[in-house]
């Protein structure tokens, strides 16, 4: 991980959104944090969504090898999940030339 994200002690979720990820998109809370902690992860500025606060997404691998896309932003030293989803195969292409 990028050294802005070294320090993070855990995860934060919004009690009004907690089970979208898995509703909209069959992805548990517990595979969005899983992505943090496997090698490789990719972290990119996401400026199209950083209008209110700071965002990033994620790139990275579950412990079952599910690649996901995680959008996200920093409270503190929690990451504050937002949105979750499988890669497209796009994004699944530029994950393993830069990962």
């Amino acid at each position: 991980m990028e050294n802005d994200f070294d320090n993070f002690v855990g995860f934060q979720w919004d009690q009004g959104n907690i089970d979208k990820n898995l509703i909209k998109h069959d992805v548990e809370n517990w595979e969005c944090e899983q992505i943090f902690f496997n090698k490789p992860l990719l972290i990119l500025d996401d400026p199209k969504h950083s209008i209110a606060e700071k965002r990033w997404a994620a790139f990275g691998m579950t412990d079952a090898e599910r690649p996901l896309v995680v959008l996200f932003t920093k409270r503190g030293n929690l990451l504050r999940i937002i949105s979750t989803r499988d890669m497209s195969r796009k994004e699944r292409k530029f994950y393993e030339e830069k990962g």
